[in-house]
């Protein structure tokens, strides 16, 4: 490391740009790059593009920043809290005075940058509902056409059609050849469930390629597919040949094949078992539509007996409304009877609580005249008071010429 000699005389003094000249000089020259290992904090990520931040330890901590030209570079978005490792050069801020780092790369330790920006996305992706069970739509039980996006001549496709032409061989396929791996991949892939939307005739779509790496699956993990897949107005079936590992695309779309083979096995029924059950199903419906022809034969045969001789079931009713009204008739007589004995019990017992009929056994009522008022003892009546005498029949008048007291 060089040294720098200052000449001690006041004349010699620096300014205190020149001094941080020196000293930006001296880091950029003893320096040059370096790799530094630390915890970001006090990230700021203004309109500008540029990543301002602290780089710190457990005992020091160095100011940094990432130009916009190199933060576009980066596959994952850095955030508080975590550790990074940084390649770039040190240098001095003169107009703050600020030693700080200037980062040109960054990657996560501990993590890839590859799975670090994968982590991400799919954390971002979950908190807007797109790996949700709810919006996973169900599949058509006998699509009579099927869109497919993958490689045209790749092995998936072959393995598709030589399983659909198998199970199901009416059902049309429409193929959207796009690549399926390496730069541009994702935006083709995304471009062809599109594609397959705006044609109109399929009603379901397989998204996938064959086995590979996980570099070669990339394509399936790119945020613009699985934008693509969820925004389709027609359900997915992913298809990616890569059992160990989940990809984007699987968590997004409808369901999930293991393989491009299990998609095409999914998506269609057997054609000869569907044809077997509905001939089973035609031979069970024959049988009960003959049960059920059976039994209103049956039912028709019965009425038919039971209405064969009209006049007989006439006079049957005759004699049965002919009961029906003596039977009526003895039961009004029977009440009319005990009615009238009721009545006369009633005159009976009016009649001997009747005035007259104490007058029928010669006794007599007698009034005053005028006034008509009843005479009930002697001391009432004067001599030549005018009266009137009602017997059990008729009446008379008379005068008194006696009263006896």
């Amino acid at each position: 490391m060089s040294t720098v000699a200052f000449e001690d005389s006041r004349s010699a003094a620096l300014s205190v740009t020149e001094l941080a000249s020196r000293i930006q000089g001296t880091l950029e020259t003893d320096f040059g790059e370096v790799w530094v290992a630390g915890e970001i904090s006090g990230l700021r990520a203004p309109a500008s593009g540029h990543l301002y931040f602290t780089l710190k330890d457990d005992k020091s901590q160095l100011r940094g920043v990432m130009f916009r030209g190199y933060a576009r570079l980066l596959r994952f978005e850095p955030e508080d809290g975590l550790a990074v490792l940084i390649k770039g050069r040190v240098s001095l801020y003169s107009a703050r005075g600020d030693l700080q780092v200037y980062a040109a790369t960054m990657e996560p330790r501990g993590l890839g940058e590859q799975q670090m920006a994968l982590e991400q996305l799919k954390a971002k992706l979950a908190a807007e509902g797109l790996f949700a069970a709810g919006r996973k739509r169900p599949l058509p039980f006998f699509p009579r056409c099927i869109g497919v996006v993958t490689a045209l001549g790749g092995a998936a496709i072959h393995d598709i059609l030589t399983i659909l032409h198998g199970r199901c061989p009416y059902t049309r396929v429409v193929v959207r050849s796009t690549q399926v791996q390496g730069t541009g991949a994702g935006v083709e892939i995304a471009a062809g469930i599109h594609d397959l939307n705006e044609h109109g005739q399929a009603e379901v779509i397989i998204v996938g390629r064959g086995g590979g790496s996980r570099e070669d699956l990339n394509a399936f993990n790119e945020e613009v597919v699985a934008r693509a897949i969820a925004d389709s107005a027609l359900p997915v079936i992913a298809a990616v040949g890569h059992e160990i590992d989940l990809s984007i695309a699987d968590l997004v779309a409808d369901r999930r094949a293991p393989t491009p083979t299990a998609a095409a096995e999914i998506v269609v029924p057997v054609w000869a078992d569907l044809s077997g059950q509905i001939a089973g199903n035609a031979r069970a419906l024959a049988t009960t539509m003959q049960r059920y022809i059976g039994d209103s034969h049956g039912r028709v045969d019965r009425f038919a007996e039971r209405i064969r001789d009209p006049q007989q079931q006439i006079d049957v009713l005759r004699e049965q409304l002919r009961i029906s009204v003596s039977r009526l008739r003895t039961a009004f007589q029977r009440k009319n009877e005990y009615a009238r004995a009721q009545v006369q019990d009633l005159v009976a017992t009016l009649n001997s609580l009747s005035p007259l009929a104490v007058l029928g056994r010669g006794y007599s009522l007698t009034r005053t005249v005028p006034g008509n008022t009843l005479v009930t003892s002697a001391a009432n009546l004067v001599r030549g008071d005018q009266v009137r005498l009602t017997f059990a029949h008729g009446e008379a008048a008379a005068r008194i010429e006696e009263v006896v007291k």
